[in-house]
C-alpha cells in the first residue's frame, strides 16, 4: 500500500462558479475539494483557470509537485485561513530581526553592497508604513521601535489568506519582512527582491567560488519566491 499513487480518473478540468461565491475546479463536473476535504474556492477566475491547467497536464499519476499553484491554494484555504491570525503574527515578527538591519563590519566591498541594496529598504518602510527600523553592525539583536513593528503588524494584518500565504513564502525565504512587503506591493520585481536577500551569499561565492549543492538548493529558493509573487498576482487578477 506504500506505493500506492492516486491516477488520473477524469476527461477534463472545467472552472466553476462565479466572482461572488469564489472561483472553484471540476474534474469532469466533480469539485475539487482540499486535502481538508473542503471545495476548492479562489479569489479570482485567473488563479482557477491556472490550477484547472495543472490538473488537465496530469498523466498517469498525479505528481502534487508538478501543482504548484493547486499547493499554494490548498495552504492558504486548510493552513492559513483557520489560523490567519497566529500566521500573520509569526510574519510580521520578522520586522524585529529584519535581514535589511544587520550589516557586516568589514570587508568594505561587502558593507557597501549591503548599504546600497538595504538602506534604500529601510526608507521605504519608513515613507511607506511609518515604520522607522534601526540598522545595527553584527548580528546580535537590536531593539526596534514598537511603534515601528506595530505599523508593520497592521500592513501584514491587513491581507487576505491568498496574499498571506504569498507573503510568508516571499519572508521565509529572503529573510526580509520589508524584502517580502515590497514585492507584494509593487515596490520592487521579484528578481530584484531576491537579489537583494542574496547579498552576502552572493559576496562569498565572489570570493571563494561556487557550491554546487548550495547553489542547487538556492535555485529551488528562487523559483518558490518568483512563484509566490505569481500566485498573488493571480489571485488578484480579476480586481
Amino acid at each position: 500500500m506504500a506505493d500506492w499513487k492516486a491516477k488520473r480518473f477524469w476527461e477534463s478540468a472545467s472552472v466553476t462558479g462565479d466572482a461572488a461565491e469564489g472561483w472553484g475546479v471540476a474534474l469532469d463536473g466533480r469539485p475539487v475539494r482540499t486535502p481538508a476535504k473542503v471545495p476548492l474556492a479562489v479569489p479570482s477566475r485567473a488563479l482557477a483557470e491556472r490550477i484547472a491547467a495543472e490538473w488537465d497536464a496530469q498523466d498517469g499519476e498525479i505528481d502534487p509537485l508538478s501543482m504548484p499553484f493547486t499547493r499554494s491554494a490548498n495552504a492558504a484555504i486548510d493552513k492559513v485561513a483557520p489560523q490567519f491570525a497566529a500566521v500573520a503574527a509569526m510574519i510580521a515578527d520578522y520586522g524585529e530581526t529584519d535581514l535589511c538591519c544587520y550589516r557586516a563590519a568589514e570587508p568594505d566591498q561587502l558593507c557597501r553592497q549591503q548599504a546600497d541594496a538595504w538602506d534604500p529598504m529601510l526608507e521605504w518602510a519608513r515613507a511607506a508604513f511609518g515604520a522607522r527600523l534601526v540598522p545595527t553592525v553584527g548580528v546580535v539583536p537590536v531593539s526596534q521601535p514598537e511603534e515601528s513593528l506595530e505599523r508593520l503588524r497592521e500592513r501584514v494584518a491587513s491581507l487576505d489568506a491568498f496574499a498571506l500565504t504569498a507573503l510568508h513564502d516571499l519572508v521565509s525565504l529572503s529573510g526580509s519582512l520589508l524584502l517580502g512587503l515590497a514585492v507584494l506591493e509593487g515596490h520592487l520585481p521579484a528578481e530584484e527582491a531576491w537579489r537583494r536577500s542574496r547579498i552576502d551569499e552572493t559576496y562569498q561565492q565572489s570570493q571563494w567560488g561556487v557550491d554546487e549543492l548550495a547553489a542547487a538548493a538556492a535555485a529551488v529558493k528562487r523559483e518558490e519566491f518568483l512563484h509566490a509573487i505569481r500566485f498573488h498576482d493571480l489571485s488578484r487578477a480579476d480586481a
